[in-house]
């Protein structure tokens, strides 16, 4: 009570709160030079590949492998990769399911965090499974043999129904829909409005930014999941893009020489091959994140502040 006594009663020019007191020399060199330890961590990773597939072999040779800058800069990785056809095949497989995947999960998902909203009776039980689903993940063979048992093996659609819907994003969509002021759905039914024109009038542009957060998420899952390419499809020509990539990674590190992938066969890899391939795996998405960035910054503070 003191403290507050003591704010009110100083004049407001003076207040200054504990956060806004300016931190001593030493301790604001401390932070620089702790923050630019951490960003040359992150981004210096991401430079050496972006700079070693531009590389030459004589570059890479005399760099030891880690190349910043490369002396002799080419083309010619990224060239031959796509001229080859399986990279750009592959990356068309990885955009369809990424594309198809984002959909389907965000119309069910966004359908069952509505519905699991409403406060009804019997919804309970349904809730506690989503959040069942959260803490035990069937394994690997039981979720094999399912798909096997619905013929799925050998199909896109194995890579995107088992995880059509993840429990996580479920219960963020559900909490945020739950956060809507009642009094403006209310109103909306009064004036004749049922759950559907509701959901597509006024719920969904009031939850744009948790929306486009949870479809960057459904996106980035989609886009680098490999694991379950690796299981359900045999035939390597339909193979998404993270399966090239491993590929590539996997030859470079125990074989070093060709292989084939769909009947077309692959060039001797070498370490710009295999950076070139991680930049053309790894540049779609960042090149997304800026466009939903507002969107994913409201969309993760929405639930933090309430008035």
């Amino acid at each position: 009570m003191t403290i507050v006594t003591d704010v009110a009663a100083a004049p407001v020019g003076r207040v200054r709160l504990p956060w806004m007191e300016q931190s001593p020399l030493m301790v604001r060199i401390a932070k620089v030079i702790l923050l630019t330890a951490v960003v040359a961590a992150v981004v210096l990773p991401f430079i050496s590949v972006v700079a070693t597939s531009f590389a030459s072999d004589q570059d890479i040779q005399q760099a030891g492998g880690y190349v910043l800058i490369p002396h002799q800069p080419t083309l010619n990785a990224y060239r031959v990769i796509l001229q080859n056809g399986i990279v750009g095949h592959a990356l068309l497989v990885s955009i369809g399911l990424t594309t198809v995947g984002t959909l389907v999960s965000m119309v069910m998902t966004t359908s069952m965090a509505y519905g699991l909203s409403f406060q009804v009776r019997g919804l309970r039980p349904v809730l506690f499974i989503v959040l069942f689903t959260m803490l035990f993940v069937p394994g690997i063979i039981p979720s094999y043999l399912v798909v096997k048992q619905l013929n799925l093996l050998n199909s896109y659609a194995a890579l995107i129904l088992p995880v059509m819907i993840n429990a996580f994003n479920l219960i963020v969509l559900r909490q945020f829909f739950m956060e809507i002021p009642q009094e403006i759905l209310d109103s909306a039914r009064i004036d004749g409005a049922g759950p559907l024109r509701i959901l597509r009038h006024i719920v969904l542009p009031l939850s744009a930014p948790v929306m486009a957060v949870v479809a960057l998420f459904y996106a980035v899952s989609y886009w680098n999941a490999f694991f379950n390419a690796l299981l359900y499809l045999n035939n390597n020509a339909s193979w998404p893009l993270q399966m090239i990539v491993r590929l590539y990674v996997l030859q470079g590190a125990f074989s070093g020489g060709a292989g084939s992938v769909g009947g077309e066969s692959i060039p001797a890899v070498t370490q710009p091959y295999q950076m070139a391939v991680v930049v053309i795996a790894t540049v779609p998405i960042v090149l997304l994140y800026p466009f939903l960035q507002r969107y994913f910054t409201s969309g993760v503070l929405s639930g933090a502040i309430k008035g």
